[in-house]
């Protein structure tokens, strides 16, 4: 209709007399619907909506930027990042920090493959498609009562952050990178679990239940029916983790598993800016370099015919030798990192070691329920929740925003809003979080601050995406109508990808509220706040109690957030 509006302005007896100016004037209106939007009056109720429900969650996260600017907090900035101008570059400085960023490779390797260890058997025994008993239509009591504990399990590892179980182990078997690795296994496990078994369930039903019907067991079906059509997804996600293991390494630092992140923490609260200024830059050149091996290395990025690779920018290598690759590298890998991690494999997986580990849950038991602190508990809960939501709510702006530049044809500007994305997600949120104690100051804002830079970088590189990746025809037909380029922006680009971009922003405040409960450790507010504190003064029973609410809101979050996007998908 708008291309056939504007022929018949352009044609030639559109400038005849009145009828020719009626004629102008209806085709104008006809393309130009931004000049009279049908859908003003929802668009004002969305936004009072919205600043109704900001406002509590304002409150809640105590946001004050303007404090930032105050006098004694702005001087105290200035000197810190004054120091990030020079950062420290002597031989024995550098020297130890390769020490540290090797440790923290080793660390994420070993403990992803004891999470290998623990998801292969969990997924197993979760996959209805590999149960005898399914074959019939519906699988029997038992074998359904075990896949349903076994995936409690996996919700419970998974639903733990790994700092929080780093900061648990630690208090069994000490300071050192045992914990780091127990920590990554634990809660890697439940996630490479989960999606190992969704994996499977989703895989061809008919070489499975022929092997079964043919009498073989739940193994040889996986081996010989659902591995060979889903085996690059496995492995292609198997490495995407590692990728995400080398960034929690880092982070794990900060309560005492060695790496880059402890020494990190430990120049922050010294306000050593040019230290933490070379330590940031070598964590943000790991991450990427962890980036590119990984995204070099996954089978699931390769073509299945002719090992052309998807990607148009770079050469990959065919398939098979690019998984044979991928398995070598990773074996030679993963025997260096054993080898040379100071890991006292007795201490840590001994009868010894579990009967410790044993004690130190039953303290946990039986949680605290007093009103009082049921009420703090919950305070706390809101404070979470008010921080991963104002994050991700703000993320989504300045992501919008960012991306806008980023999906701009090839330029300077297209190319430093894409440096600036990448480095504002490669920085962990917690180390976001002991940066901005600096300026904020103990409390929520620093948290809610920290979720919002990373998620920023997160989510404008998703945005960006889904705006490149809209269809032309309506904005193109805007443009011949004479819409200026915002008008475009906003009457066709947005309306198309809004589903998309909506659906990210839910996804990430899934991962924000995660992040936000362990935020509080390094003094950001919340339930990761409480939790620390009762662990350092030993209050076991108070502690379980956090970890409880920790769960139960995760759960909620993740729940409320699946079914929007689930409506908004449909």
């Amino acid at each position: 209709m708008n291309a056939g509006s504007a022929e018949r302005h352009d044609g030639p007896g559109s400038g005849r007399g009145g009828g020719g100016g009626t004629d102008r004037a209806s085709s104008s209106t006809a393309t130009a619907p931004w000049r009279r939007d049908p859908a003003a009056a929802r668009r004002v109720g969305l936004v009072v909506a919205v600043l109704v429900v900001l406002w509590p969650l304002l409150v809640w996260c105590e946001f004050r930027p303007w404090e930032l600017l105050d006098e004694r907090s702005l001087r105290a900035t200035m000197r810190f990042a004054g120091q990030f101008l020079t950062p420290r570059v002597d031989l024995e400085f550098l020297t130890m920090l390769a020490a540290d960023t090797w440790r923290t490779v080793a660390m994420a390797t070993v403990g992803l493959a004891l999470a290998w260890v623990i998801a292969v058997p969990l997924a197993l025994l979760a996959t209805a498609r590999l149960s005898v008993s399914a074959l019939s239509g519906r699988m029997a009591a038992g074998p359904a009562a075990l896949r349903w504990a076994v995936r409690a399990v996996l919700i419970v590892l998974r639903s733990v952050p790994e700092l929080v179980w780093a900061l648990m182990l630690v208090r069994v078997i000490g300071l050192g990178p045992g914990a780091g690795v127990l920590a990554i296994a634990l809660s890697y496990g439940g996630m490479l679990g989960k999606v190992y078994a969704e994996i499977l369930e989703s895989a061809d039903a008919a070489p499975t239940q022929a092997l079964l019907r043919g009498g073989a067991g739940r193994l040889q079906a996986l081996l010989f029916g659902a591995l060979p059509s889903c085996s690059e997804e496995l492995v292609s996600y198997t490495v995407y983790r590692w990728e995400c293991a080398i960034r929690s390494s880092v982070v794990l630092g900060f309560v005492g598993a060695g790496g880059l992140g402890q020494q990190l923490d430990n120049a922050t609260k010294m306000f050593a800016g040019s230290e933490v200024a070379t330590i940031l830059l070598i964590f943000i050149a790991l991450v990427a370099m962890a980036d590119r091996i990984s995204a070099w290395l996954r089978p699931a990025r390769i073509a299945g015919q002719g090992g052309e690779s998807r990607h148009p920018l770079s050469a990959r290598p065919p398939a098979r030798w690019g998984l044979r690759t991928l398995l070598a590298a990773l074996l030679a890998l993963l025997v260096m990192s054993v080898v040379t991690l100071p890991l006292r494999w007795g201490e840590l997986l001994g009868a010894g070691a579990l009967a410790e580990m044993g004690r130190f849950l039953a303290e946990f038991f039986p949680p605290q329920l007093a009103p009082d602190f049921l009420g703090r508990v919950g305070q706390g809960a809101l404070e979470t929740l008010a921080m991963s939501a104002l994050g991700s709510g703000l993320a989504a702006i300045a992501g919008l925003a960012v991306a806008l530049l980023a999906s701009r044809p090839p330029g300077p500007l297209r190319w430093a809003s894409r440096l600036l994305l990448n480095a504002l997600r490669s920085v962990p949120e917690l180390v976001w979080a002991s940066l901005l104690l600096v300026a904020a100051g103990l409390g929520p804002m620093p948290g809610t601050l920290a979720l919002a830079l990373h998620t920023t970088g997160v989510l404008g590189r998703l945005m960006a995406e889904a705006l490149e990746n809209a269809p032309p025809q309506t904005a193109q037909a805007l443009r011949w109508a004479g819409a200026s380029r915002w008008q475009v922006f906003a009457f066709a680009t947005l309306p198309q990808a809004a589903p998309q971009l909506l659906s990210y922003t839910l996804y990430r405040w899934e991962n924000n509220i995660r992040a936000a409960t362990v935020l509080g450790v390094v003094g950001a507010g919340g339930l990761g706040q409480m939790l620390s504190l009762h662990l350092s003064l030993f209050q076991m029973r108070e502690t379980c109690t956090v970890l409880l609410a920790m769960l139960v809101l995760v759960m909620a979050v993740d729940a409320c957030s699946y079914a929007a996007r689930r409506r908004l998908n449909h």
